[in-house]
Parts: structure tokens; sequence; C-alpha cells
């Protein structure tokens, strides 16, 4: 008995014995050895990779293998840009790597089918943008990857359906799909994408139909290039009308048809006209002519670039270098706006620069254009983010400036921080408004015949560098920017005067600077620069307004901002300097000469003799109280 209850047991051995030979090595196999088979898949990386040797330091030892990035002693992501690659991405080998979150292989010469990256469950960041990839992406792509946050697909030939589970993915919050050829109605996505940063972009491919109700607060330059419509878009027509349209081709096409049939059967009964019809067929000319839609040039136009190409410089005290090189520089995705896509590229000399494509600044020559950024390469400020050089081509333009180490100033107030990390503390904010009003000036002095010497002056547009002084960045585009696009986005047309008046004033980029100061003193984004168009009339000046009526009070400020105890007074007085320059009434609003004396008398401290807020004049004078609903200042804060 007891014999043949073991028996089942026994026959399982050589069974276990078997798969212990085939799992064993697995279980052992090193980080090391997973990237070197990796390594193997690869091709054309020439000595780029050469320190991935079993010889040396290990992937993550110090310094860590070219493009391996890692997290407390394992392999946490993989960067090989730029490198010409070509072969498979071996993602069964990439299995092995326990810690992986992050890919990258942009700009490199990888093609054929979508490669199964759904086996690498646990990953949060997908680069394979750049490449040569074509063919459909099956619905099931994405299944199975709840952490994925980020996935850039962009300009490559991807065709058919955007996949369904890319629109399931619980995480995701940037997507960038644009220049390919998927084609078909786009999936409903289920995420909010509130989160900040957040983007859907879909522009040049081929899609038709309505926009979904999720991607309705995305950037209008999100879905051009395609036959899409719905907010942010233009309606859409209805859907009976459209079937209206459709049946009167349909008859019209088959009345063609069956005239066509009948004239063809008149003539092969009539000799004489057979005759005269053969005679007219062989005096055709050779040769076929292929009719197909024109592709897409933007993509091959920079895959192709050849020596003619070449940036212009706008300075004379930076080192050259060739387009060539900045293409094939190690490049980071930093955004995407209204304006264009922005990049970080680091050349070979160690330089890192931003690289900023414009597409809606088609309609001004070249020499206009040339003109005005030669004119802005002579500007020098120590808050000014310095234009470096530019690329002209009809279709889109790239500009090319100095890199801001700390980021947007936007960014450190709006976006989300970890647990007991601290927000901007009141001294900082004070140098950066400092250096704001200081930049804003130089620009008024230096560009006089301008009305608008900035247009777009917003948090997002003052970037930081390593001491945390700010540098106005966008400044002076109008003159070269579509007018059109330019009153749906820039932030002077959002000012009162555009949205009652339809103009803008010398007063105009003023508004603008109020609107930055209660932004940095309250933390609130403005939320009517949100919206396409005119702003509106509720905007971050009446909510202040509205919580100060009765007191001047400092439950207006940013909880998260530190070293307010002994700074409330000096607070308050920039709160009056925000409200007196986003003044309603144009006459009533300050000169920057007047905002800018009073900004350079603000301390941290609090003097012993604090001023009288009264003098500043009356709540009523400052701003006009108009009601707002909390609804108007529901939002999230996008790239």
């Amino acid at each position: 008995m007891v014999h043949n209850k073991l028996k089942p047991c026994y026959y399982w051995f050589p069974l276990l014995f078997i798969l212990a030979c085939f799992v064993a090595p697995s279980w052992s196999e090193t980080e090391a050895e997973i990237l070197l088979r990796f390594k193997d898949s690869l091709a054309n990386y020439g000595s780029q990779l050469d320190d991935w040797n079993g010889s040396g330091p290990g992937p993550c030892d110090n310094p860590n293998w070219t493009g391996v990035r890692c997290f407390k002693g394992s392999v946490f992501g993989l960067k090989l840009e730029n490198m010409g690659l070509t072969g498979v991405i071996d993602v069964d080998t990439l299995t092995g790597l326990q810690l992986l979150r992050t890919v990258s292989f942009m700009n490199n010469s990888f093609g054929g089918p979508f490669p199964e990256v759904k086996k690498l469950t646990s990953l949060r960041a997908l680069y394979l943008a750049y490449n040569h990839y074509s063919g459909e992406i099956r619905n099931d792509g994405f299944t199975g990857m709840p952490a994925l946050q980020r996935v850039f697909l962009a300009w490559n030939n991807f065709s058919g359906s955007i996949p369904k589970s890319l629109a399931t993915l619980p995480s995701l919050f940037q997507l960038s799909l644009e220049q390919n050829h998927f084609e078909g109605r786009i999936p409903d996505f289920q995420q909010d994408f509130k989160q900040d940063g957040s983007f859907v972009n879909l522009a040049y491919n081929k899609l038709e139909g309505p926009i979904p109700y999720s991607l309705r607060k995305m950037n209008a330059s999100f879905f051009e290039g395609n036959n899409l419509c719905g907010e942010p878009l233009p309606k859409c027509s209805s859907s009976r009308k459209k079937r209206t349209i459709i049946i009167i081709i349909v008859v019209a096409g088959s009345l063609v048809v069956l005239a066509l049939i009948a004239a063809v059967s008149y003539i092969l009964k009539d000799p004489a006209m057979a005759s005269r019809f053969k005679k007219a067929e062989k005096k055709k000319p050779a040769g076929n002519v292929i009719m197909g839609k024109k592709e897409d040039q933007s993509s091959q136009h920079y895959r192709k670039l050849g020596e003619k190409a070449k940036l212009y410089f706008v300075r004379n005290d930076r080192e050259k270098f060739q387009l060539q090189e900045l293409l094939r520089a190690s490049a980071e995705v930093l955004g995407s706006g209204s304006f264009g896509s922005s990049y970080k590229a680091v050349i070979s000399s160690g330089e890192a620069l931003v690289v900023k494509r414009f597409k809606q600044m088609n309609n001004v020559g070249k020499e206009e254009f040339r003109e005005h950024m030669v004119r802005l390469g002579r500007l020098s400020h120590s808050n000014l983010l310095s234009l470096v050089a530019f690329y002209y081509r009809k279709e889109e333009k790239l500009l090319v400036s100095d890199f801001a180490p700390n980021g947007s100033l936007a960014s450190h107030l709006h976006a989300r921080r970890a647990p007991g990390e601290p927000g901007l503390d009141w001294p900082t904010r004070l140098k950066i408004i400092k250096g704001v009003a200081k930049g804003l000036a130089y620009l008024y002095n230096e560009l006089s015949n301008l009305t608008l010497p900035h247009g777009h002056l917003k948090s997002s547009n003052v970037l930081l560098n390593h001491t945390f002084d700010p540098l106005l960045s966008d400044y002076a585009l109008l003159p070269v920017m579509n007018k059109e696009h330019a009153q749906q986005f820039m932030v002077a047309y959002k000012s009162p005067e555009f949205s009652q008046y339809d103009r803008t004033t010398r007063k105009t980029d003023i508004w603008s600077l109020g609107i930055l100061i209660l932004e940095m003193l309250t933390g609130k984004f403005p939320a009517n620069y949100l919206r396409q168009g005119k702003g509106g009339n509720a905007d971050l000046a009446t909510w202040v307004n509205s919580v100060v009526r009765e007191e001047w009070t400092g439950e207006v400020f940013d909880k998260d901002m530190k070293g307010t105890k002994n700074g409330e007074g000096e607070m308050l007085k920039l709160l009056k300097i925000g409200m007196g320059c986003c003044e309603w009434d144009i006459e009533k609003r300050w000169e920057l000469r007047e905002a800018l004396e009073r900004i350079e008398e603000l301390k941290e401290r609090d003097s012993d003799n604090v001023e009288d807020y009264s003098s500043y004049g009356s709540e009523g004078d400052v701003y006009s109280s108009r009601a707002v609903t909390d609804d108007e200042f529901s939002f999230s804060v996008q790239a």
C-alpha cells in the first residue's frame, strides 16, 4: 500500500530533473549576462557599446555601462538613442531584468513589426519614436501593462487602428503617436488625463471621425493633419447630413457607371465608332502614371538632411556646431505645448541645448524670419534665455537655445511633489519675480517698436537656471507667428482688452506680469489660460479680489510657500502690486516703470515700519468685482 502511494511521486522525479536542467541557468544568470545576450541581438552599434563586456566592471558599477540606468545597484532603464541601431529588440531577453522600468531606443533604424513589449509587464516608459517600424499594432499590444505611463511611438510608419489596449492603460498620461499612418476612429480613452504634463498627440495620421470626450481638453494641434471633428476642433456635422451626402455620392456614382457602360456598348456595336476608338487608343503616350497620396515630407526631411542644411547662428560668442551633430545628439523629450515640441540635446562638447519645433510660423518669409531672429540674437540680459541658432524651413522652424537645469516656474508651482518635499519659499519667489520684472523691462526698452515685447509671459515660459534665477523664454515671437494661432493660444490674447475690444496695448504684457505675480503668491494656475481663444471674464485676479475684498489677509497665499512668518507684510505689498498690474481698466493699470520700482523695494522680511497697504488704492480701484464659481477654477495643468 505504501509503495503504491509513492509510485506517482516517483514518476515525477525525472521530469523535475529535466526542468531543473533548463531553469537553473536562468536563475543564476547575472544582469551583465542578460545585457550581453541582448547586445548580440543588435547591429551597427560600432564601438559605442564597447564597455558592455563580461571582463570589466558590471553594468551598474562606476561608471555604468553606456546607456544603462541603475537604481540601488540594479538595472532600472536602457537609453540607447541616436546610435544607428538595427536588428531586433530582444524583448524576451529583457524580461530577465527584474527591475527594468524604462526603455528608450529613439532615433535609431529599427524596422519591421512592433515588438512584443507587453511581455515587459512592469514597464513605465517606452520610447521608440524616430525609427522605421511599420505595420499594424495588435489591439492587445499593451495588454497587461498596468504601470505604463509614457508611450512615444511618433515618426514611424505604423498603420491600421490605434490599439484599444492603449486606451485602457490605467496609468497612461503621455502618448505620442504623431507622424504615422494610423487610420480609422480614435478609441474611447478611459483615462482622465488630469495629471500634470498629460497629453495625447495624434497629429498627422489618417484618423477620422469625432474626438472622444476624454480628449476634449487637449491642445488642438495634437489632432491636426487628420480628418477629425469635435472639441477642441470644430463641431462635427450631423450624421443625417453625412448619410445624405453618402447616398447622393453613391447614386451619382452608380449613374456615371451605368452611363459609361451604355457608352461602351454603343461604341462596340457601331463599327465606325469602334475603329476610331482603337486609333485613339494607339495614340496614348507610353508609360504609367502612378497616382498615390503624397507622403508627408517632414519626417523624411530630417532623416535625409545633407550637408547643405545648416544652422544659422545668431550670436558670435558661441561655439558653432552642425545641424547633423544636433540631430544625432542624445535627446530627451521635454514637452509638447501650444507652439510645438521641445527637446533637450547634449552635443559632443557636453553642452546641453533645447531645440524647439514651431509649425505655426509658415506665413513668414525666410528673409523676414532671419532678420527677426538676428535681432533677438542681439538681446543680452541675465534674465533672458539666449537664442543660439535657428533652422528655417517653410513648413516648420527649429529654434535652439540654452538649457535651464531647474525647469520652468510652472513645474515648481504646480507639479506634484513627493511627501515632505518643500515648495518654493518666499525668498526664492521674490528673487524670481524681481528677475522677471527686470527682464521684461529690458524687452520693453530694446523692442520699443513692438506693442507686445513679450506677448506670451506665463509661468511655463519662466525658466530657472542652476541658482534659480529666472530666464524669460518664448519672447517677442508674435511678429513671426501665424496670427490665427497666436490669438488662439498666446497669453496676451487672454487679456481683458482683447476679450472686450479685440485689441492689445503696451500695457498688455504688464497685465500678464500681474497675473504671474498672483500665480506665484497663491499657487493657483490661471484657469482661463487653458481655454483656446479669448480668455473670458473669470481669471485669477477675479478670485484674488473676491478673497481680499473685505480685508487684505494672508489666507490668499500658497500654503506650500515657506518662510512666510516674517515676510507676510512684504507679500501683501507684492499682492497689491500684482493687482495694480492686472487692473481691468487699462487707464488705471500701472505702468511697468512703477511696478518695477515697487518690486525692487520689496524685502524678504518685514521692516519695522510696515507700509499702510491702503496707500495702493481701495479694493474697488484695484480690480472690478465679478462673480466667480468654483467650477471655473477646476482645471488641470497641461504641458
